[in-house]
């Protein structure tokens, strides 16, 4: 597939309300054969069953911008995705959405290989999900994988906390939760790369107190508050984002599974300080996306 070079942008990120940092698409097979996992977070976030807008419409009606990306985990699923894909979503938006890449970190020097490659098509970052993709970040064996990332400016995203895919179903689809707790990997990663940017996404809930213990130590790690109602934040999240940290969370969704008008809603009904809300929503992430003036 050839890749459309970007368009540039046409908005003004001073003037948007909201940064969505955790928006999903679906590309290649992931498109019509990864159904029954999004089933299983489909009830537990009670989905609508509607088609949704386009992505970029959506962000749109919002005033608002929206990273986007897909997760490469084909070594256990066997399904293949497509960065050129969400390239060609985040370069026709015009500065709409803005793409993040993925790998399959079990796939060694083509894992590095593709994250150079995406790189070249202009993504800002990559994702990660350790759960479905089966792998432990701190493991010295991945190491290669942040370096790169660190020397290429790319922001890193890893899934934290349990995980809406398996939720409910019989052994939980064979995934295993233990490859979501936030630490010792992401202190571990985030010390030994001071450069790299990384973003824990989701309060990594049952393993929150240590997740918020890792951002507030490390100048490095953020939180992106996806995939999670925000009536259900733990009281030790919502402190230290009123008074202790609030320059280290962000607002995500988890688009389209969680609608992010639904997620803005509650989040409205928090007993939060004007200036924490406008740094969650929007200001943290544009500095930390290099779109701050």
């Amino acid at each position: 597939m050839k890749t459309q070079l970007a368009s540039s942008s046409q908005i003004d990120y001073s003037q948007i309300e909201i940064v969505d940092v955790h928006a999903h698409v679906h590309t290649g097979d992931r498109k019509t054969q990864a159904q029954d996992r999004n089933e299983d977070a489909k009830r537990l976030f009670g989905t609508p069953k509607e088609a949704p807008k386009e992505i970029s419409d959506v962000y749109k009606d919002l005033n608002g911008i929206a990273v986007i990306f897909d997760v490469d985990a084909e070594t256990t699923t066997g399904l293949k995705i497509s960065n050129d894909e969400v390239a060609i979503l985040a370069n026709q938006s015009q500065g709409r959405l803005i793409g993040f890449g993925s790998v399959d970190p079990r796939k060694g020097d083509a894992a590095l290989t593709e994250i150079e490659r995406c790189k070249s098509l202009g993504m800002t970052g990559m994702k990660f999900q350790p759960i479905t993709q089966r792998f432990s970040p701190g493991k010295k064996r991945y190491y290669p994988l942040w370096e790169l990332c660190e020397s290429l400016g790319l922001i890193v995203i890893f899934h934290t906390g349990i995980t809406a895919i398996g939720n409910g179903s019989p052994g939980g689809r064979g995934l295993q939760l233990k490859y979501g707790r936030p630490f010792p990997a992401m202190d571990d990663i985030a010390a030994e790369f001071r450069d790299l940017t990384i973003i824990a996404a989701h309060p990594g809930w049952p393993w929150h107190e240590e997740l918020v213990a890792v951002a507030r130590h490390k100048g490095n790690v953020y939180i992106d508050l996806s995939g999670w109602s925000p009536k259900y934040f733990p009281e030790t999240t919502i402190r230290y984002m009123n008074s202790v940290i609030p320059e280290k969370f962000l607002f995500g969704s988890d688009f389209p599974l969680f609608p992010p008008r639904r997620w803005l809603d509650e989040f409205g009904q928090l007993n939060l300080k004007d200036e924490v809300r406008s740094k969650v929503l929007r200001d943290n992430a544009l500095r930390i996306l290099g779109l701050a003036k």
